[in-house]
């Protein structure tokens, strides 16, 4: 399909810190504001009818979505610059997250433990929700800079996180820092360390992957090991890692697109020049098997049977970055990035916003 060129100004607000809200849009983290009561489908059940909510003016899902998740009772999460919503299936609720100094925060990653309890990473700290509301869980001594780019949960009820600093694990109430070796800071990213995590992924074996600025690490519970360029990563600056249903390891890099391990070689799809766009943000397996990714300028990409189909602005996806994938127990496909939040219908995008449509 013919790709489009977007403007650099679409660009710019994917690097933009997380905006505030007005005072008269405030929904303090320790509660939730309902912003909608008529409902909106039963989970696994699907309605043709268009669904229209009564949602107050200043709530919106709009501008940059990071992070989409559904927890095990069903709930849709989607994490944005400052608001997090959840669908119950039944309302629509919003979460307005600030930092100590009343600033919005952006929700870059959210997931579930062994307990069924929901963390958010931020740009603000760690919570994780109480009941009703969400607790910030950590100070500036356990994560120093309380900027987190990665989370995800191991077997144990551990909790790892990725941030500017490198990796942590939280066993209980104790948090310890997970030694992984400096690497360079990349000088085209307007937020970068030598020490930055970009993404956590506990696979199969239980095995914990690291994204970093220099290549890939797994460790295996004793030892940690190193994938790097030598190995036939074809990038150090690995942003997102998944292993698939027939156990290949696929990793997304930030300036030399997207591979594929399968235990003793690398495919290179983009250099090979399978695929276009060498910045990849999110990769996503969905329950038929198929392999979903995208990233910057080159709109998302479907991977069934050894073949790639392209999506792009013409199929609805009018944005310049998808940043996360997701699926719900309806097998509905859903992407978040810049411009908002996606829903694929089987065959084009559907833009959802505060009055969806959300089937």
């Amino acid at each position: 399909m013919k790709s489009r060129i977007l403007t650099s100004i679409f660009l710019f607000l994917v690097l933009l810190g997380c905006s505030g809200k007005s005072e008269s849009d405030k929904n303090n983290i320790n509660g939730e504001n309902p912003l909608a009561s008529k409902p909106i489908g039963q989970t696994g059940k699907k309605s043709n009818e268009p669904i229209q909510l009564n949602v107050s003016p200043e709530s919106k899902i709009g501008g940059v979505v990071r992070s989409i998740f559904q927890d095990s009772q069903g709930n849709l999460w989607i994490g944005g610059e400052g608001d997090l919503f959840r669908n119950d299936g039944e309302t629509l609720t919003s979460f307005d997250f600030k930092d100590e100094y009343g600033r919005g925060v952006t929700i870059k990653q959210i997931i579930e433990d062994k307990d069924g309890s929901l963390w958010c990473g931020t740009t603000g700290g760690l919570f994780k929700k109480d009941g009703n509301q969400f607790v910030k869980i950590g100070s500036g001594v356990d994560l120093p800079r309380q900027d987190i780019w990665s989370l995800a949960a191991d077997p144990t009820g551990g909790i790892w996180m990725g941030t500017l600093d490198g990796a942590f694990r939280l066993d209980g109430n104790k948090f310890s820092k997970f030694s992984i070796p400096s690497s360079k800071m990349d000088p085209t990213r307007g937020v970068t360390s030598a020490d930055i995590v970009h993404c956590i992924f506990v696979d199969q074996k239980n095995n914990v992957w690291f994204g970093t600025n220099g290549g890939a690490y797994v460790f295996d519970g004793k030892d940690l090991d190193h994938v790097s360029i030598s190995d036939g990563l074809p990038g150090d600056v690995v942003h997102n890692i998944i292993e698939d249903s027939s156990g290949n390891i696929w990793i997304g890099t930030t300036h030399h697109g997207i591979c594929r391990f399968d235990g003793s070689s690398f495919t290179n799809f983009t250099a090979d020049g399978v695929i276009k766009g060498n910045e990849i943000w999110s990769i996503h397996e969905d329950q038929n098997g198929r392999i979903w990714f995208s990233g910057k300028h080159c709109g998302v990409y479907c991977y069934e049977r050894g073949a790639f189909t392209n999506y792009d602005k013409l199929d609805g996806l009018d944005s310049p970055g998808m940043m996360t994938i997701a699926e719900d127990r309806d097998l509905q496909i859903w992407l978040g990035g810049v411009n908002g939040l996606f829903r694929f219908n089987g065959e084009t995008f559907i833009k959802v916003e505060k009055d969806g449509p959300w089937r």
